[in-house]
């Protein structure tokens, strides 16, 4: 009973997480609109998120292997629903910049820190469920977009939305630390907290790093194509985000019994040419419809990228899991740090769909390199009774 109560609560942190994040993606356009920003300083504004993620990895993993997963993840939670209404309410650049700075940090160290409490869990329960908790993530990334959506759509101002969104999730999360998993020893260890990425863990880290570019250039970027480029209503916009969280977490969902089927690697192989080719085929076709079928096939290309690599990170041998999750995540954030900056940039010389179609590229190359590294770490696990 106590390691299904464990479950629901660190489910619920994931579920959380990701409405927290949708709540605010469908707002960037607004907010670009309000600041006057291009496409070029909006990548640099954004690149402040980003900047503050691979900022507080190092201090995640120094708190998980000091004072453990769970506290960390209740700090991280309640400062992610805390600070999420900031970027919207906002009034100048500046603060702007300092707000997705700690949206960005509080982000980065609760995701370390809830798959540290998600590898906890799927040791008490014997078999893969990684997957399934990263299917809550997406899924709390579609309702969180949904309602976006939703309150865009009705005239709602951004600040209300953001603030009611902020105040369900803090409720959310107080219900949920009291079943947190308690951290082992191995967590409150005086081990090193920080793993130098080297060998393996680099490897995962740079399939990582293309993994979370693609998944923060559709945050950040696909309702901006859908409204600006391909001028459609700010729903549709938000719509394309939704699709690509629905079809994330649908993938997620049955993650575990695809990598049971298919194996790690070649799991990753089909992933990623599905992702690159609905993002492609999306660009070509150049029409509202198409972008929403490709934010979706997006989606579910990349939904069980970051569950496979961060599932292998934790079994590692020798490296405690928040610890090895912390070595392999710096590199993946680089990804959403290099991403605003790179896809703007491009697409102030060239167009955005040009720069989106760099990340098509980079989906492929998960393909290629999670079918080659990944089954070292993981061995195919046969099908789940």
């Amino acid at each position: 009973m106590t390691r299904v109560r464990a479950r629901r609560s660190v489910s619920t942190i994931f579920f959380v997480n990701g409405a927290v994040l949708a709540s605010w993606v469908p707002h960037i356009p607004a907010v670009k609109a309000a600041h006057g920003l291009g496409d070029g300083a909006l990548g640099l504004v954004l690149l402040s998120m980003a900047a503050g993620s691979v900022l507080a990895l190092t201090l995640a993993g120094w708190l998980v292997g000091r004072i453990g997963s769970r506290a960390t993840t209740s700090m991280a939670a309640i400062a992610l629903c805390v600070t999420l209404p900031l970027p919207v309410i906002s009034p100048a650049i500046p603060l702007l910049a300092l707000s997705l700075v700690l949206l960005g940090a509080s982000n980065a160290t609760l995701d370390v820190a809830m798959n540290a409490q998600a590898v906890l869990v799927e040791r008490e329960y014997g078999r893969p469920i990684m997957s399934s908790f990263h299917g809550l993530f997406s899924l709390g990334g579609l309702a969180g977009a949904a309602l976006a959506g939703l309150a865009i759509g009705l005239g709602v101002p951004p600040a209300c939305h953001v603030v009611a969104s902020a105040a369900v999730a803090l409720l959310a999360v107080g219900r949920a630390l009291r079943w947190l998993v308690p951290s082992d020893a191995a967590d409150a260890s005086a081990a090193p907290v920080f793993a130098r990425p080297s060998g393996v863990l680099f490897g995962l880290g740079v399939l990582a790093f293309f993994g979370l570019l693609a998944e923060g250039a559709m945050a950040d970027w696909s309702a901006v194509y859908l409204r600006d480029t391909l001028e459609t209503t700010p729903a549709v916009a938000a719509a394309g985000f939704a699709a690509f969280s629905l079809a994330m977490a649908a993938g997620r969902f049955r993650g575990d019994c695809l990598v049971s089927l298919l194996g790690p690697g070649r799991l990753l192989g089909a992933s990623g040419a599905l992702a690159a080719f609905g993002l492609g085929g999306a660009l070509l076709a150049g029409a509202p419809a198409a972008a929403v079928a490709g934010c979706g096939l997006v989606g579910l290309g990349i939904s069980n990228v970051i569950p496979v690599l961060f599932s292998a990170a934790g079994q590692v041998r020798g490296i405690q899991a928040g610890t090895a999750l912390a070595a392999v995540a710096t590199i993946g954030y680089l990804g959403l740090l290099a991403g605003p900056p790179l896809i703007g940039l491009t697409a102030h010389v060239t167009s955005l769909p040009v720069a989106l179609g760099l990340v098509s590229a980079f989906c492929a190359a998960i393909g290629v390199g999670g079918r080659a590294l990944v089954p070292a770490v993981i061995p195919t696990r046969s099908a789940p009774s």
